[in-house]
């Protein structure tokens, strides 16, 4: 079976620049990875295509040869080209190693240092960035609190102070690739650079590793934090503790860690913002002829408030300043008292009696809503019989 085209198989023009080569191998690299593909041969083939095209189109030197020989360039048909890339029969990814791949396609992806593993010199790898998710009440969110979380993860070897080598030694700069990560060979006209297969890109390799680490320059412990809670929080709000998470191989840098906070639903008051809302439910006498109701605030206070006569289901009444805090602001939101009326039930028969004697006492203008709407319907009626 002949291969593709290597455009055809990113989906750009032969005339596409670096930035759209790349953009477009992203694209469809997330889209057919094996992570996101499980068991699928076909996305796995895919996959293996699209690094196979990438990774000879990304380099000038190759990219050249590519549109002068095509696939002839790799696979040794250039007679005194001296047998190509030596990419092999399943047409992976050359010398790059898996790490050097990920770290290309999901580095800038993931957010630049924050996301991605850098490596530095001596085999240095930045740790992971760890999530911690936390639920708070919103009195805590109300209040501000400090907590502690236990964060299980990596830390620095105290025995090697992160280096991986055993005490008394240190790494040693790799003879292969004199200290530089990558080899050189000569492939005809081209020079071909690929990842030293000693080192594996560090640059330095360790004759004696640390035995409580294994050479890794890290070691699994839990540890203790105390993360401060600013008062006003909301749902999702995320916290970053720099250098917090996970430890970096061989004295790189540490990872940070996210505190992502979830508020729990209050039983009492709904929130939109910095704003609180709270339903009271008021009688039909209070609501017929006014008086003062005590609500509550989050702060634990009792405020009263006064219901106007007449009041109808749905009526609000605005407290300034008794919401929620503002975060890093001197600002606070309202509480809104939202009341509807409770008809009664369970009645007596003498409620019953005074109930039925107010109804006879009772005009259009005690219920001018209830009024005004049958007045509408009786106008609807008689339109139909006229």
């Amino acid at each position: 079976m002949s291969k593709r085209d290597y455009y055809d198989v990113l989906g750009v023009n032969r005339n596409a620049n670096a930035d759209e080569l790349k953009k477009a191998y992203r694209t469809l690299a997330k889209k057919y990875h094996p992570d996101q593909n499980p068991g699928d041969k076909d996305a796995e083939q895919r996959f293996k295509e699209l690094n196979e095209a990438y990774d000879a189109l990304k380099d000038e030197q190759s990219r050249a040869a590519y549109d002068q020989f095509g696939h002839a360039a790799f696979d040794g048909g250039m007679g005194g080209m001296g047998g190509g890339f030596g990419r092999g029969a399943q047409g992976g990814f050359g010398g790059a190693s898996m790490s050097d791949i990920f770290d290309d396609l999901f580095g800038e992806f993931m957010g630049g240092r924050g996301g991605g593993r850098r490596r530095g010199a001596g085999g240095q790898m930045r740790g992971h960035d760890l999530r911690y998710n936390m639920e708070i009440t919103l009195e805590e969110a109300f209040e501000g609190k400090k907590a502690q979380v236990r964060v299980p993860g990596s830390v620095a070897c105290d025995t090697c102070n992160g280096s991986g080598a055993a005490p008394g030694s240190s790494p040693i700069t790799c003879p292969t690739c004199q200290g530089d990560g990558k080899v050189r060979a000569a492939q005809g006209f081209f020079t071909i650079e690929r990842t030293c297969p000693t080192c594996h890109g560090r640059g330095q390799t360790i004759d004696k590793p640390c035995t409580a680490c294994h050479g890794a320059g890290r070691v699994e412990k839990e540890r203790t934090l105390s993360v401060n809670i600013p008062a006003g929080v909301e749902d999702g709000t995320r916290i970053r503790l720099a250098g917090e998470g996970e430890a970096g191989m061989r004295g790189g840098p540490a990872g940070d860690l996210y505190i992502f906070l979830s508020v729990k639903p209050h039983r009492l008051f709904e929130r939109d913002g910095a704003d609180l809302f709270c339903r009271v439910p008021i009688s039909m006498v209070t609501a017929s002829m006014g008086g003062e109701i005590e609500v509550p605030t989050l702060g634990g206070k009792k405020v009263k408030v006064k219901v106007p006569e007449g009041a109808q289901t749905g009526r609000q009444f605005r407290l300034r300043g008794k919401g929620m805090p503002v975060v890093n602001s001197r600002e606070t939101g309202d509480l809104y008292i939202q009341i509807t009326v409770e008809t009664p039930v369970n009645l007596t028969k003498k409620q019953k009696d005074l109930l039925k004697e107010f109804e006879a006492a009772s005009t259009p203008g005690n219920s001018p809503d209830s009024a005004g709407f049958f007045a509408k319907v009786k106008e609807f009626w008689d339109g139909f019989q006229n």
